[in-house]
């Protein structure tokens, strides 16, 4: 999580090529040969010790003799002499350096070290930041750097393509030429030894030259930074993703079903729903997809109509629409007869709205007008198939007039067809309106508008409150998994499992353990009702397959008869396996209940996901799951519900009434903290949980777990820090409770800035600001606590809990400097919260190792400026006249004075 020294890389003023050559074809040559074509502004440096020049440039024999440190250095020569060349340009004070050469993973030096760790050793030592090795490096069209052996240039362009494949940004290149399509930067990370994901991003989402950012993803090296970076970014850019390997081979030997249905490439797609990108499939798609979101404006529902003069092409793009879960608006009465005023009487009265194939620019804009103004419409897709008594470049000047006449329509066109409508497709292009070849095309692109803007709702998601007051028994839970760790070989049996679900507010049927067949008839006999026998093995995880599973028993005679079969069946068909008794279990009688999966697996890359899905023992044919990141919430758990085929069947059918949804996502929500919690746990299946109008209720669980390092490391994202939040005693008495802000603090946090008096906003905000958009708010209550915090003090009152202070800390990706901002309500200024506060922030600040606290305090603001100075702040400059900086040096232990707190903020 760095952006130090990455400027050098990407904006160099002057540059060595160590390796320079004029060997025809060699990367020294190639290299030397694309940055003087380009004319890169700043002095180039080849170095070599066998030329006098390179390709006309007087070349220096080693890195000692260069005239002056380069700030980028391109490095070419063999591996093992990469590490003796970093280190003379580290004591030269170059800071940043693109490995081409490749073979360092494989080389060693002659005292047995591998070279790359030689290689990243040095580089630490230095601060140098390092892209590759095996990089074919780095073009910034705009400044004129073309730093790289790429066989052709790029156009300088808003878009910046970031890539782990050589050969694919070569292609990408070649590809985006022709279509005039142009690149802010275009980067090959290589090994992505020193440089990686999220570091880019990082630079990237900031950089004001860059309007998109395109990743070709391999593999994530350090799954916490690469989320952090790109939901930073995301929020400020589109960033669009291909993942290479989307087949099953990520999904390693797992003993459970979860484990077995959690595909890497679905965790992936999880990861990219939850950081606010958008992934496509291929590089049409990627390009094609930003252009549709740099073009299109924000859509706000899913309803599509087509206005096409032509059935055919109406219905497929229909038939594509209806393929991908695409919603086809159903036209009211009353806008059907408006189009019937405008149309022709054989025009289709429907969507699509087929207006005829001798429709002219008029009869489109007429259609055009009443589509784009009815309520039921979100988006028009306008459509037009060349006939010989229609023209397609009069069409497209008509709704291209008409679309500058509605300016927050969001309308998209497909001219089918080849040289007859070139035109026209060139002539929406310049006006700013996205242009497809096909019906399948622009549904995609269509698609594309509904899934990246489902994706930034989640990003900025203000979720309904999580219960709040849910309190698990995790002395319960620990002893249980510690016991399985010491004992049982990672492995929970059934109802210790269930207990673990029990404790987390998960409710399981009643479960017993009989060691013999004897023992399973004495157990059944104190239990009413019918019962469940399932056989209690180590070894065996499907027991129905081996016939472990009989249901439906009565009586303690009839348990035990069947205990004893199942033993003599299950030995003769599974002779090598431990078997160490029965569950002896209440049968369920949930009628039409639906039979539920509910999971945890451990990804190798992004560790802990969550799956749902249909359950049953035919669930890994029926394959219907979806995964997400923890920690989960309310709304994330209804989103994840919301994208299986199961979710349909529990809004009830046939008689049958909805299930309980909110069961199901607590259920969710319970689980995801179980996964918070206990970083020993591995693999987690409930299968099947049913669910109904009654709740939900877990059948059979499976838990197994492994030794884990405590905290929360193993999650993707880091989940809210309650350790923490503490309690201040206020002067009156009352307790104020100080801790990390949530997203559900939103509502509260509009009536805390209602209540603050005109001087309180213009001290805080430097103007006047009488009431926040829920999209600024949702950034400052959902925030990502490994990048920033904030923390809020909140005090009990009749309608609950209110707010009355907060002091948040933004932080630089190189954790150098954390910019904080407080601001206290007036009638609880003098009560020492402000200091307390800001206190809590500057000691959380310290155990990260941020190196100072910086903020922004009004010269008219003394008391302000009286409080941060009691604290240790000292003025460093002033911005606009009026605004003075202050700052405070983190790295010297505290040293305030024990003065209370001179009024405070």
């Amino acid at each position: 999580m760095s952006i130090r020294n990455l400027k050098p890389l990407f904006r160099p003023q002057s540059i060595a090529v160590v390796g320079a050559s004029t060997k025809p074809k060699s990367i020294g040559w190639v290299v030397m040969r694309n940055l003087l074509q380009e004319e890169f502004a700043g002095p180039v440096m080849p170095v070599t010790p066998d030329h006098p020049s390179v390709a006309g440039v007087l070349a220096y024999p080693d890195v000692a003799c260069l005239p002056q440190a380069p700030d980028l250095a391109l490095i070419c020569t063999p591996p093992e002499t990469v590490p003796g060349i970093l280190d003379t340009l580290g004591q030269r004070g170059t800071r940043a350096a693109c490995i081409m050469t490749h073979g360092l993973h494989r080389a060693v030096t002659p005292d047995g070290v591998s070279v790359i760790e030689r290689t990243l050793a040095v580089a630490r030592t230095h601060d140098m930041r390092i892209l590759g090795s095996g990089s074919m490096g780095i073009l910034v069209p705009g400044i004129g750097l073309n730093a790289s052996f790429a066989h052709r240039g790029a156009r300088p362009g808003k878009l910046a393509f970031v890539s782990q494949s050589g050969a694919l940004c070569t292609a990408v290149l070649d590809w985006a030429r022709p279509r005039e399509i142009g690149f802010s930067h275009f980067i090959h990370l290589g090994d992505t030894d020193g440089v990686d994901f999220g570091d880019v991003l990082d630079y990237l989402g900031s950089d004001p030259s860059t309007r998109a950012i395109l990743l070709y993803i391999e593999t994530i090296q350090q799954r916490r930074n690469f989320m952090s970076a790109a939901r930073a970014a995301a929020r400020n850019k589109p960033i669009l993703a291909i993942k290479a390997g989307r087949s099953m081979e990520g999904a390693r030997a797992a003993a459970s079903h979860t484990g077995v249905l959690a595909g890497s490439d679905l965790v992936f797609d999880a990861a990219m729903r939850r950081a606010g990108m958008l992934r496509v499939r291929d590089i049409d798609e990627i390009f094609g997809a930003v252009e549709t979101l740099a073009r299109s404006r924000p859509i706000k529902g899913r309803r599509l109509a087509i206005l096409t003069n032509g059935g055919g092409i109406g219905v497929l793009a229909a038939d594509d629409l209806a393929e991908r879960n695409g919603e086809l608006a159903v036209l009211p009465d009353e806008v059907i007869a408006k189009l019937d005023e405008v149309l022709p009487p054989n025009w289709s009265r429907g969507n699509p709205v087929d207006i005829a194939g001798d429709a002219d620019g008029e009869r489109y804009v007429k259609a055009l007008m009443i589509l784009t103004e009815c309520k039921a419409v979100d988006a028009v897709l306008v459509m037009h198939a060349p006939s010989a008594i229609s023209d397609p470049t009069e069409a497209a000047t008509a709704v291209i007039r008409s679309s500058k006449d509605r300016p927050r329509a969001n309308i998209m066109t497909c001219w089918v067809g080849n040289e007859a409508v070139a035109h026209a497709r060139h002539m929406f292009s310049g006006a700013g309106i996205p242009a497809y070849d096909t019906p399948r095309a622009a549904i995609q692109a269509f698609m594309h508008l509904i899934e990246y803007r489902r994706n930034q709702t989640l990003l900025m998601e203000v979720p309904a409150s999580a219960p709040l007051d849910f309190v698990p028994d995790t002395a319960r839970a620990r002893a249980l998994i510690d016991n399985a760790l010491a004992h049982g070989g990672g492995t929970l049996n059934e109802p210790e499992a269930k207990a673990v679900l029990e404790a987390y507010g998960i409710p399981a049927v009643e479960t017993h353990v009989a060691e013999t067949p004897a023992d399973a008839g004495r157990i059944a006999a104190t239990m009413s009702g019918r019962i469940a026998l399932k056989i209690l093995s180590p070894d065996i995880l499907h027991k129905s397959d081996v016939g472990g599973v009989v249901l439906n028993l009565t009586g303690a005679a009839e348990v035990e008869k069947a205990a004893q079969d199942m033993l003599d069946r299950v030995v003769q068909f599974y002779p090598g396996a431990r078997i160490t008794g029965f569950t002896v279990q209440t049968m369920a009688r949930r009628a039409g209940a639906q039979e539920l999966i509910v999971g945890v697996a451990t990804d190798p890359v992004f560790g802990p996901v969550i799956m749902f899905g249909q359950g049953g023992i035919a669930v890994e044919v029926i394959a219907d799951r979806a995964m997400a990141l923890p920690p989960l919430n309310t709304t994330l758990a209804y989103e994840l519900i919301s994208r299986t085929r199961v979710s349909r069947l529990l809004e009830g059918y046939r008689g049958r009434p909805p299930a309980d949804r909110e069961a199901i996502a607590r259920t969710l929500v319970h689980l995801s903290q179980l996964v918070v919690d206990f970083p020993e746990i591995v693999e987690l299946d409930l299968n099947p949980l049913f669910a109904d109008s009654k709740g939900v209720l877990a059948l059979d669980a499976h838990i197994s777990v492994a030794p884990a390092k405590p905290g929360t490391e193993h999650l993707a994202i880091r989940p809210y820090p309650k350790e923490l939040e503490e309690v201040f005693a206020l002067p009156d008495g009352q307790k104020a409770l100080l801790r990390p802000i949530r997203p559900e603090d939103e509502p509260n946090h509009h009536v805390f800035i209602s209540k603050l008096t005109p001087e309180d906003i213009r001290f805080r905000f430097f103007g006047l600001v009488h009431e926040l958009p829920h999209s600024e708010m949702a950034r400052l209550t959902q925030i990502d606590y490994d990048r920033e915090m904030a923390f809020v003090a909140e005090i009990a009152v009749a309608e609950g809990r209110e707010t009355v202070g907060v002091v948040r800390t933004v932080t630089d990706p190189d954790n150098e400097k954390a910019e904080f901002a407080i601001v206290v309500r007036s009638d609880i200024k003098g009560t020492g919260l402000g200091k307390r506060l800001l206190v809590k922030m500057i000691d959380y600040c310290r155990s990260r190792g941020t190196r100072a606290i910086a903020g922004q305090v009004l010269k008219d603001n003394p008391r302000m400026l009286a409080f941060v100075q009691h604290l240790g702040f000292v003025p460093t400059r002033t911005v606009d006249g009026d605004i003075l900086e202050v700052e405070l040096d983190l790295r010297h232990p505290a040293q305030t004075a024990p003065d209370p707190d001179p009024g405070g903020p």
